[in-house]
């Protein structure tokens, strides 16, 4: 049988940068960003190396969401540090920056008997009327799992890469020690 497969789609992260911000003035200084105050309170602006979009509010919080590896989100922030510092942003101490949420998608490469799985595990749940897919709540490893009949999957609720990836891997053993795959 295939090792499973897994790949990160989407880091959303939350930074503090530890001071307030003057988002008119980025608005302003700032290309490829949107600011409407009166539809949301918070700029958008879009980074292209590495990929990613943030959420810059007043406060000095910011929520970066798009970059597809802990590498690139780290790579991000940094990138949007320094273009603020050349804006003349004072900005004293490293940011904190926390993973909030990893998406990543899956293949177990066997298929998957979502009837039996329903009736064998629990924190399932499983309504093909409405969903094809089935929701695992696999709270061992405080992740959530979409799975389809397929073998492909759907992971979220992770804090780290690695976290994904032992979850799978776990996922993949329990399914096949239960004969499920």
């Amino acid at each position: 049988m295939s090792k499973p497969e897994a790949k990160v789609e989407n880091i959303v992260a939350s930074i503090s940068l530890g001071i307030r911000l003057d988002l008119n003035y980025l608005a302003e200084t700032l290309e490829r960003c949107k600011y409407i105050p009166e539809q949301f309170p918070g700029l958008v602006f879009y980074l292209d190396k590495p990929k990613a979009t943030f959420l810059v509010f007043e406060t000095g919080k910011l929520v970066c969401t798009g970059t597809t590896s802990e590498t690139d989100l780290m790579g991000a922030v940094h990138n949007l540090i320094k273009i603020f510092r050349k804006l003349g942003i004072k900005i004293n101490r490293e940011p904190e920056v926390k993973i909030q949420n990893i998406v990543a998608s899956g293949d177990l490469h066997a298929r998957l008997n979502l009837d039996a799985a329903v009736i064998t595990l629990e924190n399932i749940l499983y309504e093909p009327e409405q969903f094809p897919g089935a929701i695992l709540r696999f709270t061992s490893h405080k992740v959530v799992f979409l799975l389809f009949s397929t073998g492909k999957i759907v992971c979220t609720g992770a804090k780290s890469e690695e976290q994904v990836y032992e979850a799978v891997n776990a996922l993949h053993k329990k399914l096949s020690d239960l004969g499920l795959i």
